[in-house]
């Protein structure tokens, strides 16, 4: 029999209705990993009425996760054997409806991937971290996206984290390595990004009310007036078109940010470089486990002079620029930076957990082979 394994993702990420008729499969990738000996089913969107939309929002941001849309989902979740998760707002809401649920023969193991929760933890009360570690303790295995995070899980909860590499949908980014660069006059620099730790400060600091330079920045939040600048253009880059319009007509892309664990900018490093675009990046959040300095400029945070002499260094040696954009090109095919990998590293963990629940008395070390092996699979192919 195969195995049954629940995915459980935000609302909003339900596979029924995410770019519906696009065939995409699941955000994310984990559809990569149905096979005869998966089977996978995916957490389920309930349609609600505003005031109940309301509620539910409200209640995840008292809590800091999503119980009610968990708790819609509970009886596909108590079906499965495992349960996958992408971030803290779901694991710790599957942690609480499996404790609700009482004991049970042979209960879903647990796969809990962390984000911001390692950053966001010294901020937090002494009740929330307590009820925290009581839902975290649930967890069979914690993981994450960044090798800084990983640590944090150690000083923090005192709990081994694997390492798994996040991937791109090279559907819908083909790599295109580059034959040849040369910016334009003025320099075209793209900035695309909703995280919470993006750097636009520093970003419009360093080029704007430059004529040298225009500059595209897309995002949903908020730009105080007093940074605008007419050189900078503001608006949200919507929906896959819209973001290759904006790459396709970049120079080169900018990942300014603050200081953080959780590799945040990844995503769109992971874009720049299928695109063949050179980068600029602050080299925080662990960003150096995917690419190389070979393949991204990186510069400290807060600073707006290096970030404005790393693009003038690239502007006025093409031929950098382009071995840059090359490399890291090269790093994510030949670290096989893709959502398919980043599936199959969740097998790979599943697996071991499997073996070990059949035979509870095995070779104690078995857990931390895996745990190497996952974090060593990106690396094997390209070193960092």
């Amino acid at each position: 029999m195969s195995t049954k394994v629940n995915v459980h993702l935000f609302y909003g990420a339900d596979p029924r209705f995410y770019r519906k008729g696009e065939n995409i499969g699941c955000l994310y990738g984990y559809h990569h990993a149905e096979s005869d000996e998966f089977a996978l089913t995916y957490s389920q969107d309930a349609r609600e009425s505003a005031p109940v939309r309301l509620l539910r929002r409200g209640l995840k941001a008292v809590l800091g996760f999503d119980l009610i849309h968990t708790w819609r989902n509970r009886a596909e979740i108590l079906r499965s054997d495992v349960i996958w998760t992408h971030t803290e707002h779901e694991y710790l809401s599957v942690a609480l409806v499996l404790l609700l649920s009482g004991r049970r023969n042979a209960p879903p193991l647990l796969l809990a991937q962390s984000v911001w929760l390692l950053d966001k933890w010294p901020g937090y009360g002494m009740l929330r971290r307590w009820l925290y570690r009581k839902l975290i303790a649930r967890a069979d295995v914690l993981t994450t996206l960044a090798s800084e995070n990983a640590e944090l899980c150690q000083r923090y909860l005192g709990r081994a984290a694997t390492h798994v590499y996040y991937g791109l949908n090279t559907d819908d980014f083909p790599v295109q390595s580059p034959a040849e660069w040369q910016a334009h006059t003025p320099v075209r620099i793209a900035a695309i990004g909703n995280d919470r730790d993006r750097d636009w400060e520093t970003l419009i600091k360093a080029f704007g009310n430059d004529p040298r330079y225009h500059v595209r920045l897309a995002t949903r939040r908020k730009i105080p007036a007093k940074l605008h600048a007419p050189n900078v253009d503001i608006a949200p880059a919507a929906g896959l078109k819209k973001a290759r319009e904006l790459y396709d007509w970049a120079d080169l892309v900018l990942v300014p940010l603050r200081p953080n664990s959780h590799a945040s900018g990844i995503t769109v490093m992971l874009e720049a470089a299928a695109l063949g675009k050179p980068m600029v990046v602050t080299g925080v959040g662990a960003l150096e486990d995917y690419f190389s300095h070979q393949a991204a400029s990186y510069v400290p945070p807060f600073d707006s002079q290096a970030m404005r002499e790393a693009v003038d260094r690239l502007v006025a040696s093409p031929s950098e620029a382009l071995r840059q954009a090359q490399a890291a090109a090269e790093q994510l095919l030949s670290r096989d930076l893709t959502t398919r990998h980043f599936a199959m590293q969740h097998v790979r963990i599943t697996e071991d957990l499997l073996r070990r629940r059949v035979a509870p008395h095995g070779r104690p070390e078995a857990r931390a082979e895996v745990r190497t092996e996952v974090r060593t699979s990106g690396q094997s192919r390209g070193g960092l």
